[in-house]
């Protein structure tokens, strides 16, 4: 799979870093946004490891925040998608569209 090939679970979780922007997409919000949205609840793990893939295919970067007094003093490693995840997420959402094009009466609900 290519960099700007994205999987279902890195494209969810792009969309969750996009719509929280870079200072409040981190692992714990991510997971709540995704729960939120589309009820699939997810381990944090699995989160963890996608970000790792998204930031070794140059997709998104992460930067290390303040303590947070909550958390015992621990920071929050916060996510920024980059250009070529965004271009990622775009050609996704184009994939998608191309296949649902003319599908109406095979999906419709009956």
């Amino acid at each position: 799979m290519g960099k700007d090939n994205l999987g279902e679970f890195e494209l969810l979780v792009l969309l969750a870093c996009l719509r929280l922007g870079e200072h409040e997409a981190y692992a714990v919000s991510i997971v709540d946004e995704i729960l939120a949205r589309t009820g699939r609840e997810i381990h944090r793990a699995a989160v963890y490891v996608t970000l790792q893939r998204l930031e070794k295919k140059a997709l998104i970067s992460t930067r290390l925040g303040a303590p947070v007094a909550e958390r015992g003093g621990k920071a929050r490693r916060h996510v920024r998608v980059e250009a070529a995840g965004t271009e990622a997420v775009r050609l996704s959402r184009q994939a998608f569209q191309n296949m649902w094009a003319g599908l109406g009466p095979q999906v419709e609900d009956r």
